[in-house]
């Protein structure tokens, strides 16, 4: 049996040269796998839940944690080893920060270049997945560092997509996270999307991504998707910061979070009072994954999850009563907004309960709610949270659908007789 051993630079040229179909093909297999895992049994489906181990975590005295995650689907079974280090605590801005904030468009000139951090500063997940047949035979061996942003992003784009406004996207971080937050929008919904506004601790770390956005060949056509798109970059201390961080999130129909921040990265009165809530946005939140650690003020969780009495003054954008997450379970345990928030499990729903509209609509009738339209309406244009801390199912159903990708396409290192 041929094992299939691709490195990070052979993932990272395989996942940029999936087109649409392509992703969205790798999409629906994700959903099927999330849906199947959350309403499937042990008898009816090898990606229910209780074939999922709970990931084992093994902190070290350096500041690092090694996660591993094991999974199964119902054709393959692996695990996903990897070490997150803790990142460098923020600095305050310096003077030469204070002005960190420029509007570019597919014709300004790409900010230069400056060496990233890496290695031990960077928060990045770093290791490897190990894919096998149902015969425990090893079909994969991937360098997990861009496979997990990409499988991250991919789940996030789910509700992302049944979005019916997607406009003005912002993204909060600038590392590997947000950069395929990024692309996958653009890739989806590129045509419609007229602004997205990139916030960062850092200017200096934001011209990487910035960088590749503008001078990469791999981004040519989604860089010029529609002639009205532009980019913003915004940091530090710039003397306007506060005006336009509301302004920013005000504005957004999506929001992409994607720091391990351990306090809120806005105050949550810009989405909690009666400007704030006027319009529906779908709020991703990816880049906390311990209790201490904080993306979005529990405040607005709190409020999302409120009983609507319909009895306010001034038109708001409907909410679902729920959180979405990709695990209750996981996100009980580790979700530090959802736990600060003091969120129980009757206010989550996870997301393979909902990508599967039809299915989830005769669940929302039986709970007394309105059924299909009023599931989707909310879906569609109604405020939305999804919060996720990662499953090994997520890597191990990308990460096959890769290996078959990679076989296809005579990318990476077979070894035929393994």
């Amino acid at each position: 049996m041929p094992l299939t051993i691709l490195t990070d630079g052979d993932v990272r040229s395989l996942l940029h040269s999936l087109n649409r179909e392509d992703i969205l093909a790798l999409q629906h297999n994700l959903a099927e796998a999330l849906h199947d895992y959350s309403t499937g049994t042990q008898e009816t489906s090898g990606c229910c839940s209780a074939n999922q181990p709970q990931r084992i975590s093994i902190p070290s005295g350096n500041g690092q944690t090694t996660l591993f995650m094991p999974a199964r689907t119902g054709t393959t079974t692996g695990v996903k080893i990897v070490t997150l280090a803790s990142g460098p605590a923020p600095k305050p801005s310096t003077a030469s920060e204070t002005s960190s904030v420029s509007s570019l468009t597919p014709s300004s000139p790409a900010p230069s270049v400056k060496p990233s951090v890496t290695s031990s500063q960077s928060t990045t997940p770093r290791g490897s997945l190990t894919v096998l047949d149902s015969a425990g035979i090893p079909l994969g061996f991937i360098n997990a560092e861009e496979l997990t942003a990409f499988r991250t992003a991919l789940a996030s784009t789910l509700i992302f997509s049944k979005r019916q406004r997607v406009h003005s996207i912002t993204v909060f971080g600038a590392g590997k996270q947000a950069y395929w937050h990024i692309r996958l929008a653009l890739i989806l919904r590129g045509a419609e999307i007229h602004h997205i506004n990139i916030i960062n601790r850092s200017f200096t770390t934001t011209e990487p991504l910035m960088s590749e956005i503008y001078t990469s060949k791999d981004w040519t056509s989604l860089r010029n998707a529609n002639d009205k798109l532009r980019f913003s970059v915004m940091s530090g201390e710039y003397r306007d910061y506060a005006r336009l961080l509301k302004e920013h999130v005000r504005s957004a129909d999506v929001i992409f979070m994607c720091t391990p921040a351990t306090s809120p990265l806005f105050p949550a009165e810009h989405l909690t009072n009666s400007e704030g809530r006027k319009k529906g946005r779908y709020v991703s939140l990816i880049g906390s994954y311990k209790p201490h650690m904080i993306e979005l003020h529990p405040d607005v969780l709190r409020q999302a999850v409120e009983p609507d009495h319909r009895h306010h003054h001034h038109k708001h954008a409907e909410k679902g009563g729920v959180v979405v997450v990709d695990s209750l379970e996981a996100c009980l345990k580790e979700a530090g907004e959802v736990i600060q928030a003091g969120i129980g499990a009757e206010q989550l729903v996870e997301v393979g309960e909902l990508v599967m509209v039809r299915k989830a609509a005769m669940k929302e009738i039986e709970m007394g709610g309105e059924g299909e339209e009023g599931l989707k309406r909310w879906l569609e244009g109604g405020n939305v949270i999804y919060k996720s801390v990662g499953l090994g199912i997520m890597d191990l159903c990308v990460g096959e659908g890769l290996v078959s990708l990679a076989r296809d396409r005579g990318m990476g290192t077979t070894i035929d007789d393994f």
